[in-house]
């Protein structure tokens, strides 16, 4: 039976670096030699396409850094490379993220030709006053643009939102949702302000929301979006039917997955088991690398079936449906009751934050609220 597999892309350049951010994401010096980042790419993607050839490509994810700084020209020799190393599947998903800038957004067009067929964009706030404060480079009336690009050229995309701000009150961040539900395309996420180390804000001691607090927020989007016909399929990710983002799933199911580009992560299986795979996170070294031996992996270790077990719950009790028994056992070669922390699970269900049942296991709304705590005593 032909396993799929899933196609991560790393673009790290971004225009700014926003002061929150702590992903793997760098203002370039001048302009990004796109006909070398190409080559680079296609011959890391050639590299583990070499040892996958078992594999249908299901979907392909562009993330970054800001994808939507690349030329589409780049993104469509990109995608038809990735095409010609692997069988696809007849409903490949290809997915691009995009900054709503005026800029950046006359490229959809050109992204759509390209044969990317969803996006996601990162509006993050309808407030001007909050997208200043977020340091991101587009206006509201920017990212009002972008939606009705994105719903006029793309039959799937979403946009994202960031709540939790400094003085954000809860009337507000409803009104907020509601305009957003008015143009949202299916899908929607939302993230709390999370203060990363290193980052501006966490030196700023900018404060994020107490846990209290943070759950008044999250319960008021679970609410608001509920009324609106989305189901929360995970932690920060509502979707009405056909609309949840299948790439992301099949990684939080435990699927196959090929990272390419700087601190891209791989997990790629075989008759041997299954190996993590870690991709050197600085851009010119992860360059060089790729240029002299054809690819730029950092770190590779097999997982042991217990590691792969407890990551595949981790990421699993993110989801709505949470972890199914048959799928586990498939994913895995092991029964999800014997990997389980049996005194752990009785406490956790009688506490109910769990549901174990014939289905398998999932969280209940309280325990979404406090997951790295469940998972914590559970694994």
């Amino acid at each position: 039976m032909t396993k799929s597999l899933s196609l991560y892309i790393h673009w790290p350049f971004c225009k700014s670096k926003c002061p929150y951010c702590d992903f793997n994401s760098h203002v370039p010096d001048g302009t990004v030699d796109e006909k070398r980042w190409v080559a680079a790419l296609n011959g890391e993607m050639a590299h583990f396409a070499a040892e996958s050839t078992d594999k249908s490509l299901k979907t392909i994810f562009f993330g970054g850094g800001t994808p939507s700084t690349m030329s589409p020209e780049t993104a469509a020799r990109l995608i038809e490379a990735a095409k010609d190393h692997w069988n696809k599947s007849d409903d490949l998903e290809v997915t691009l993220e995009a900054n709503p800038t005026s800029v950046e957004a006359g490229k959809l067009t050109g992204f759509a030709e390209a044969g990317v067929n969803r996006l996601s964009l990162g509006v993050q706030s309808f407030s001007d006053k909050s997208l200043k404060f977020l340091g991101r480079e587009h206006s509201s009336r920017d990212a009002l643009n972008a939606i009705s690009l994105a719903c006029e050229t793309f039959e799937r995309f979403s946009f994202d939102l960031i709540y939790g701000l400094p003085a954000q009150s809860l009337d507000g961040w409803k009104t907020e949702l509601n305009q957003a539900l008015e143009l949202a395309g299916g899908h929607l996420s939302a993230y709390q302000l999370s203060v990363e180390k290193g980052t501006p804000f966490y030196r700023d001691h900018v404060l994020e929301l107490d846990p209290d607090q943070g759950a008044d927020f999250f319960n008021l989007i679970h609410e608001v979006m509920a009324l609106s016909g989305y189901d929360h399929y995970e932690i920060s990710n509502y979707a009405k039917p056909g609309h949840a983002c299948r790439h992301n799933v099949e990684i939080w199911q435990g699927g196959d997955y090929a990272g390419i580009g700087p601190g891209a992560h791989a997990r790629l299986s075989g008759e041997q088991g299954t190996d993590a795979i870690y991709q050197i996170h600085d851009p010119a070294r992860w360059l060089a690398k790729v240029e002299k031996e054809g690819h730029g992996t950092a770190r590779r270790a097999a997982l042991s079936p217990k590691e792969r077990a407890e990551e595949i719950i981790m990421t699993g009790l993110r989801l709505s449906d949470g972890v199914e028994r048959a799928h586990f056992q498939a994913v895995s070669g092991q029964a999800l009751e014997k990997t389980l922390n049996v005194t752990a699970l009785e406490v956790l269900l009688k506490g109910g934050f769990l549901i174990f049942d014939d289905l398998g296991l999932r969280t209940t709304p309280e325990g979404r609220l406090c997951l790295n705590a469940v998972l914590g005593e559970l694994l």
